[in-house]
């Protein structure tokens, strides 16, 4: 295992700023999601991290060693590192075997200590009986597994991890989230999973990097990132979070304010140190509103949308304060509006977007 230390870390191709300032201490067998849309910059740091490209500017670590800098460049083979890419890049011609002790093969590594390597690599991603098989004769989650054990058997200090659900199906990316998890409790190896998929890094992670433009936007564990984003980006990208203006009516106690928004009162969640204001940010999830409980409480809505979410319904709807805002909430069937109708919504949580202001504590 291995920390993994990315100091003020720049790229650029061009004029374009690829990686713009980064900075993330990963701990010690800890598993980081580096998340963010395509563009963000996440593959880039990827590579940075593996010795693919040289850096502008900055430091990247692995354990004590200086691997990359401006003035030194340790090439990919010499960091002891594995990477698992979204493509598998499995030799056709190769027999699972063969392919999972090709980087051993390369090192010099003989037998009987490769075979036994590659048996113990296949026995613990589930593969056994699989040695003889050839990629084209297994399924998309199968030959996930087999490149997961060719980046094992090297017995790396860092895993790397680009994209790897990316091609299977929705109910294969299900068990394969699994097996990743179990893959990290068994070996205890520092990963770093590149994702533009949110639910993937919310299930797996430790700790997830919002990434955006080339810049690190937050680094925090899912809960934390979800209840307490640090801005508007970062509200609005996890969780479908729904960013209102609000004006803060009290100063915090026991992190908690009370503030108007859309034209009614509500006690909402916010840091010790929010000052009052009248130009606040308050982000609110599905789950922090809801029907109200009597039929003058909370602010009225028109019903545009229902849909089916087995179980509860999706219900949007538009606040009669602000017709240009739309709010989502999850009802219980049956539903109690229809389109068209008008409901009272009532806010029972939210967070105060701490703009400019990082929460990170870890970094």
């Amino acid at each position: 295992m291995a920390r993994l230390t990315i100091d003020r870390v720049q790229r650029s191709f061009g004029s374009y700023l690829a990686l713009d300032d980064v900075s993330i201490a990963v701990e010690d067998g800890e598993f980081l999601a580096v998340l963010g849309p395509s563009g963000c910059g996440k593959t880039t740091l990827l590579r940075q991290i593996a010795g693919f490209d040289k850096l502008d500017g900055g430091r990247i670590s692995i354990g004590d060693r200086l691997v990359s800098s401006a003035d030194i460049h340790v090439p990919p083979e010499h960091r002891k590192l594995g990477i698992v890419f979204q493509s598998y890049a499995l030799w056709p011609h190769m027999t699972v075997a063969e392919n999972v002790a090709y980087g051993l093969t390369v090192a010099g590594v003989r037998d009987p200590e490769r075979s036994q390597r590659v048996s113990e690599a296949l026995e613990l991603v589930g593969l056994n009986g699989f040695a003889e098989r050839r990629p084209g004769m297994l399924s998309g989650g199968q030959r996930q597994r087999v490149a997961l054990a060719r980046c094992l058997v090297t017995e790396p200090s860092l895993v790397l991890l680009d994209e790897p659900l990316a091609n299977l199906d929705v109910h294969l990316r299900a068990s394969m989230e699994e097996e990743f998890a179990r893959f990290h409790e068994r070996t205890g190896r520092t990963m770093v999973y590149i994702t533009h998929d949110q639910a993937e890094a919310m299930t797996l992670a430790d700790r997830i990097a919002v990434m955006d433009r080339g810049r690190l936007l937050q680094l925090a564990t899912p809960s934390q990132l979800y209840r307490e984003p640090a801005n508007i980006t970062v509200a609005g990208f996890i969780g479908e979070g729904m960013v209102l203006p609000a004006a803060i009516l009290s100063t915090p106690q026991a992190g908690s304010c009370n503030v108007s928004v859309l034209g009614i009162e509500a006690v909402v969640r916010c840091r010790p140190d929010q000052r009052v204001t009248e130009q606040a940010k308050l982000c609110l999830r599905a789950g922090d509103i809801g029907i109200a409980s009597t039929r003058y409480g909370g602010l009225p809505a028109t019903v545009e949308r229902l849909s089916y979410q087995g179980g509860h319904f999706r219900m949007e709807a538009r606040p009669a304060a602000n017709r240009d805002i739309l709010l989502h909430l999850d009802v219980a069937e049956p539903s109690p509006a229809q389109p068209g109708e008008t409901i009272r919504i009532a806010i029972g949580d939210g967070w105060i977007i701490p703009e400019g202001v990082s929460l990170d504590k870890a970094a």
